[in-house]
């Protein structure tokens, strides 16, 4: 078996592992050993493919494996944050500090926002305590 074989074949066993276990983990060495195999065009002693395995892999978990954390994170937020903050909703009752009322999605919410805010005009969603959203005036 050719050295690019050997670890063509352990970065596609990485691959796997990562797929069975989602933690942006065995992502890095799996980048790192095929790298390793291409460059098994220009090296073939064994001791200096390790080291170019282990040092890129090493990083691949300092640079890479955080900005695909941060990605993954990003994309994985559910709930009320992910469908409603900073969104656009129409005004139904004028807002105030202690009552109103926003339409988003076609559902209704209780609102407060620190500025009057008439009915009709559009607000983003800030945040969310409880059933009640805190809004203010889109620009």
């Amino acid at each position: 078996m050719l050295a690019w074989e050997i670890w063509a074949g352990l970065g596609l066993l990485f691959l796997i592992l990562e797929m069975t276990t989602p933690t942006m983990f065995f992502l890095n060495f799996a980048v790192a050993a095929f790298i390793t195999a291409i460059c098994t065009i220009y090296f073939l002693s064994i001791p200096v493919l390790i080291t170019i395995f282990v040092v890129l892999s090493l990083i691949s978990l300092i640079f890479l494996r955080p900005i695909l954390m941060k990605k993954t994170q990003k994309n994985q937020e559910t709930g009320i944050n992910a469908k409603y903050i900073g969104k656009t909703a129409k005004v139904v009752e004028t807002i105030t500090k202690n009552s109103g009322v926003i339409s988003i999605y076609d559902e209704r919410w209780d609102a407060r926002s620190d500025r009057e805010i008439p009915a009709g005009k559009d607000v983003i969603i800030e945040k969310n305590e409880s059933l009640i959203m805190y809004v203010k005036e889109r620009e």
